[in-house]
């Protein structure tokens, strides 16, 4: 990666404005592909980054970690000698660290894993496995045999390598699991203290993640619909509740064929009983909306936006066809009606990018259809030898399963005539398919109870369950919460655990980087600070033996700007004195 600028001239001062760029080959051609935005990075802006850095992780580089008052001693150095040992990667996991003490989880699991009588407290043990599925998500076994020994979460947490084992991580598992509902109410309140997030809008969405192995000891492995194809695994459903913004607050596991429709009002009392009623709105999706659901809702004055079945648009297709929508944004024209049955508010939808969509997907199966078609009259019609009509029918389903989009648009007969196969085929459009077709392409329905907000603020309250689609995606993408190899049903439960509270640093930081002007790609970042490494210099000298220094190597131009951007100052050196070693000065 590196940095580009460009100058603007404005009321007659002259402005640069940087971002950072990176090279990516796309077939024959390379491109410049923007990381961040990094602004004009003015002296004001760099105060507010360091303001917002110190709220929410404090000032790490000031900790007596990196500072043991010897830094004014002096001592002659044999440069023969001078050497480098023991280089390790340390700005991902210093910044993990940072996130895990300034969300609050380090203390908090300090008061809820207290010391006993084991070697390693129990909460540096839940920092190693949360800033490990941060930063390079995997094993227990890999975090203990290779992750850890090559980063300088070690030195960070003072914790030696040899003290880090597979099962102790496997017990801190079990320790953490614990104290699940303590550590969401706690993320909740930190949540509103750190980005001032208003947690009154919950987004409430469920996906599934399978496992590898039959599982067969866990009651909650079960086949079911897999959002992840792949349905010859056994799997666990996840219902995830995130705020507006996207910020994570709680989640459940279900058994693997549990339909989406029957977690609704155990997600809805959990949630209510450990963040509070009052002012809450649900958002869901149409998977949520169950005629029993609904009526529950209601029933207990619980306020919705929920997604319907697209069948639903048929109950207006008078309001579809008339006129009088309004374009909230370009592309997007909305119109409110009531339901039908219930009196509810129905928020009728449509959208331009979506109707082009659903054209081009009708047209494809339409197309496909046709040619299967054509080339089974051929066959029927150059036959030499009477056909029977069973199989020709069940090849007829065949076509017509493959392409179901637009498998309603054909009338398919097979007509007797006099020739060899005794039938021809006979194949005519419906009408009304595509009348249909031409009024609701493009269109959906919204279902709420709310009666005090717009059209606008009900349909884009709706749209922001992209945020709990967005949190899916990375838990499966960036953090690997699958596939699951654990076999036991506790383990399997801690190990979503800690991929959610990986995803609660992943959200944080993410949350940090807007509000410093460097996009939303917490990845990118995370993988360009963790170039940055400690080493060890070991200077002879003429007095002392020798020294052991434990330096942090410099960031470079764009490393340096993008720390810069979101405030942190790296420390020069650690202590090394801690350690057992012959001698080690911080000169």
């Amino acid at each position: 990666m590196y940095l580009r600028y460009t100058t603007r001239k404005k009321d007659g001062k002259v402005h640069r404005y940087w971002r950072l760029v990176r090279s990516v080959r796309i077939g024959r051609r390379v491109i410049q592909q923007t990381v961040a935005q990094l602004g004009e990075l003015d002296a004001r802006g760099r105060l507010q980054a360091r303001a917002l850095a110190r709220h929410l992780i404090g000032t790490p580089e000031q900790a007596g970690l990196f500072d043991d008052g010897k830094q004014h001693l002096t001592v002659p150095v044999r440069l023969k000698g001078v050497r480098i040992d023991r280089s390790r990667r340390f700005g991902d996991v210093y910044l993990a660290l940072a996130l895990w003490r300034g969300t609050g989880l380090a203390d908090l699991c300090e008061k809820l894993l207290p010391s006993g009588k084991e070697a390693v407290p129990w909460a540096k043990m839940a920092a190693v496995l949360v800033a490990a599925r941060l930063c390079e998500p995997s094993s227990e076994l890999h975090i203990a045999e290779d992750w850890y020994r090559r980063t300088a979460l070690g030195d960070l947490l003072q914790l030696d390598a040899d003290l880090v084992n597979k099962d102790r991580l496997y017990r801190a598992l079990d320790l953490l699991l614990e104290h699940k509902a303590e550590l969401e109410a706690h993320l909740s309140r930190r949540s509103g203290e750190l980005f001032a997030i208003d947690n009154e809008v919950l987004l409430y969405d469920v996906t599934s993640t399978y496992f590898e192995g039959e599982a067969e000891g866990n009651s909650l492995a079960r086949r079911g619909y897999s959002r992840d194809h792949r349905p010859d695994c056994k799997q666990v459903c996840i219902a995830l509740v995130v705020t507006f913004d996207g910020f994570p607050l709680g989640y459940e596991v279900f058994a693997g064929n549990t339909h989406d429709s029957k977690t609704v009002q155990t997600i809805v009392d959990t949630m209510e009983a450990r963040h509070g009623v009052v002012g809450r709105v649900w958002i869901a999706d149409r998977g949520m909306a169950s005629a029993a659901n609904l009526a529950w809702l209601r029933q207990t004055g619980r306020r919705y936006i929920i997604g319907a079945p697209k069948a639903e648009l048929r109950k207006f297709a008078a309001a579809l066809a008339a006129g009088d929508w309004r374009e909230i944004r370009q592309g997007i024209e909305v119109k409110l009606a009531r339901w039908p049955d219930s009196g509810e508010t129905a928020i009728l939808c449509r959208s331009a990018d979506r109707r082009r969509k659903e054209q081009a997907m009708h047209d494809k199966f339409s197309r496909r259809i046709e040619m299967a078609l054509a080339r089974l009259a051929g066959r029927i019609e150059h036959s030499t030898k009477r056909l029977h009509a069973a199989q020709v029918n069940r090849q007829i389903g065949r076509i017509l399963q493959q392409n179901q989009r637009s498998a309603a648009r054909f009338q398919i007969t097979l007509q007797a005539a006099d020739c060899p196969a005794g039938f021809r085929l006979q194949v005519e459009h419906d009408a009304a398919f595509d009348q249909w077709a031409a009024l609701s392409e493009g269109a959906y329905v919204l279902r709420t109870n709310i009666v005090d907000w717009s059209d606008e603020q009900l349909w884009r309250a709706y749209i922001q369950l992209t945020q709990a689609e967005a949190a899916f995606r990375i838990h499966k993408d960036q953090l690997r919460v699958r596939p699951i190899w654990h076999q036991r049903a506790d383990r399997v439960l801690a190990h979503i655990l800690v991929c959610f509270l990986a995803f609660v640093l992943w959200k944080s930081l993410e949350m940090w980087q807007q509000r410093s002007g460097l996009g939303n790609s917490p990845r990118t970042v995370l993988d360009e600070i963790a170039r940055i490494q400690s080493h060890d210099i070991i200077l002879p000298t003429t007095t002392h033996g020798e020294i052991r220094l434990r330096c942090i190597a410099q960031p470079d131009h764009a490393q340096a700007l993008l720390l810069d951007r979101l405030g942190i100052v790296l420390p020069k050196r650690m202590r090394t004195d801690h350690l057992d070693l012959p001698l080690a000065l911080t000169a």
